[in-house]
């Protein structure tokens, strides 16, 4: 099952190479039926997971390269369970927001394929070298699809975007060698309860490499300046992946390997990654203001709401008679609402550019009387931004604050200002570009047609689902926290 997740769009890009010739249209309906087949997928991965039973579930095995001891090894648990179910979400969103491609479908559509498997792979994966492999593939397609497909300093932000995170993986590469050479395996089930304090390298070196690798994807200030450049010009199917699902990648290293095998190392680090939390939240939420681009604006927020993710990982110092999984659980769910709620936020950046042909925000007002139905899904995105209980971002939110207030008091309370400062952002950003009198320029605009409709209606869908009823995601990640949090304690 895990094996078709993964590669079954990879199958659809080749699909699409090889057999299918220059007919867009065919070629749009093959993606979406990719893209559906995809996430009924993973949904069923999703749902076979059983979150009352401990480790990893669903695994597929075998020796890949005996020489080297590197295997073909996948597997879930609930914190990966959920992404996965994300990334099927969110590839299928991407395809039907990519329905107004103008030029080079074939190659387009392969690539936007191609990164789904990448994506699926980094969450899927249980050897180390797989798992580097499945994030390293993710760079390529990004690559062409921002240089090629995009828009402004495409190239430019292209580059930025490889430098970074080519940076950062190889950072990656040499803490993972030398977990490797110290231990002599790359199974990433056994070193969650293995002892690697005595490592070739200092095991806060090692971690602090990991940390680098992955604060770069996430990204946390300082090294998050590829993002909105990245964002800005990109096509909308590939902003939606990447705040959506590769972001997430970050956060799913920092937890699955940074806390989960260096628990002391990472109970020790606990403050300065608070502090470092606080500093994104605050400076991406100001920055943020600034912004008279739309799309510039979502993605400047994006390193404000990353910052939660690591606060909630931070709550790891907290003295082991307050420590409990909720802020690690908060932080997995920030992932997952972000996802969908700042995918929708782009979904609708996108429509309203196709539309207008301008993201310039002092020249757009009054669109809701012109665009009703496209005004209701960005103002149900723009609220759950803010965290509006009943909504996913809440839910993830409190959680968060709860767990990470008994470990560091008075910096959760300081990024609570970054709740206040969304809200500002946001509302601001609403009230601009959907209200107001009516301009005649925009007289000539028309609302979302049915395809255009259907990736906001799925995930607003996933957006109120998870906010009404949070413990359909949180008592997965709950359980899969679970299974490492007893070295935590120890």
């Amino acid at each position: 099952m895990l094996t078709a997740v993964v590669f079954l769009p990879l199958a659809g890009a080749i699909g699409i190479i090889a057999l299918l010739g220059d007919n867009p249209r065919g070629m749009k309906w093959f993606v979406a039926g990719i893209g559906i087949a995809e996430f009924v997928l993973s949904i069923i991965v999703f749902a076979q997971y059983d979150h009352t039973a401990a480790g990893f579930q669903l695994t597929q095995q075998f020796d890949w390269v005996p020489l080297m001891d590197i295997q073909y090894h996948l597997a879930i648990d609930g914190l990966s369970a959920p992404l996965i179910l994300l990334t099927g979400l969110l590839g299928l969103a991407a395809i039907y927001s990519s329905w107004s491609v103008a030029t080079r479908h074939k190659e387009y559509f392969a690539w936007l394929l191609v990164l789904q498997t990448a994506v699926m792979g980094v969450f899927a994966a249980q050897d180390f070298i797989l798992f580097f492999i499945f994030w390293e593939l993710e760079l390529i397609p990004m690559f062409f699809l921002i240089s090629i497909w995009g828009s402004g300093r495409k190239e430019y932000s292209a580059m930025k975007f490889l430098l970074f995170t080519f940076t950062g993986s190889a950072f990656m590469l040499v803490a993972l060698l030398t977990v490797f050479f110290s231990v002599n395996t790359f199974d990433m089930t056994q070193l969650v309860g293995m002892d690697l304090s005595d490592l070739l390298l200092p095991s806060q070196l090692v971690f602090a490499l990991f940390f680098i690798g992955f604060a770069i994807k996430l990204p946390i200030w300082p090294v998050h300046t590829w993002l909105p450049d990245a964002h800005t010009d990109a096509p909308t199917a590939v902003s939606v992946m990447l705040a959506g699902v590769l972001l997430k990648m970050g956060g799913y290293g920092l937890i699955r390997i940074n806390v989960s095998m260096f628990p002391d190392v990472a109970v020790n680090a606990a403050i300065p990654m608070a502090i470092l939390a606080v500093i994104s939240i605050l400076y991406g939420a100001m920055v943020t203001f600034r912004q008279s681009d739309l799309k510039r604006l979502v993605a400047n927020s994006s390193v404000s709401h990353m910052g939660f993710v690591l606060l909630g990982i931070a709550s790891i110092g907290a003295t082991a008679g307050n420590l409990t999984p909720i802020g690690l659980t908060g932080a997995a769910m920030q992932m997952f609402t972000h996802g969908v709620i700042t995918g929708l936020l782009f979904v609708m950046v996108g429509v309203i550019y196709d539309k207008a042909h301008t993201r310039h925000i002092p020249d757009l007002g009054g669109l809701a009387t012109r665009m009703p139905i496209a005004a209701i899904a960005f103002m149900i995105a723009g609220l759950a931004a803010l965290g509006l209980p009943g909504t996913a971002g809440f839910a993830a939110e409190i959680m968060i604050f709860l767990g990470t207030f008994p470990a560091h008091g008075v910096i959760t309370a300081l990024s609570t200002v970054g709740v206040l400062l969304a809200a500002g952002y946001v509302l601001w950003m609403v009230q601009r570009t959907l209200f107001g009198p009516p301009r005649e320029r925009w007289a000539h605009l028309t609302d979302v047609s049915a395809v255009e409709a259907v990736a906001p209606v799925l995930l607003i869908a996933a957006i109120l689902i998870v906010g009404i009823y949070p413990a359909i995601l949180s008592d997965v990640f709950k359980a899969g926290i679970n299974d490492f949090f007893p070295r935590l304690m120890g």
